[in-house]
């Protein structure tokens, strides 16, 4: 997979709301900061997170948009990017977005998001 397939592989992955989809594209280091300011450390809690997430949004739609790459290497790459999404939350429409950025690394022949930070919109 090459890395701009990793960005679309990652949105679709978050669309079905099923960690299944989502698992194999994280590093089991990773380490992922919600807009929130929680911090996931350890791709089981990245899971724990993910999963309640998921539990808590009902029928989700997340986009990603405006990737600009910082580094790409054979090794390593980061990528700065927008999101939004939408849902319901208890029956009631929800939604936010705003700026991430991933660093993503090679393992074996895949590339892994090993971090993940997402905050508000400058």
């Amino acid at each position: 997979m090459e890395l701009e397939e990793f960005v679309t592989a990652y949105e679709t992955a978050l669309a079905t709301q099923n960690w299944a989809e989502v698992e194999p594209l994280f590093h089991e280091d990773a380490c992922v900061t919600f807009s929130s300011g929680t911090v996931h450390r350890g791709k089981d809690a990245v899971r724990r997170a993910f999963v309640g997430n998921f539990g808590a949004i009902a029928d989700e739609t997340y986009r990603v948009s405006n990737v600009h790459w910082v580094r790409k290497d054979r090794e390593y790459a980061a990528y700065l990017f927008d999101f939004d999404w939408t849902g319901l939350i208890d029956g009631e429409p929800a939604g936010g977005g705003g700026r991430g950025t991933c660093v993503l690394v090679k393992d074996g022949t895949s590339w892994r998001l090993l971090v993940e930070h997402l905050g508000p919109r400058a």
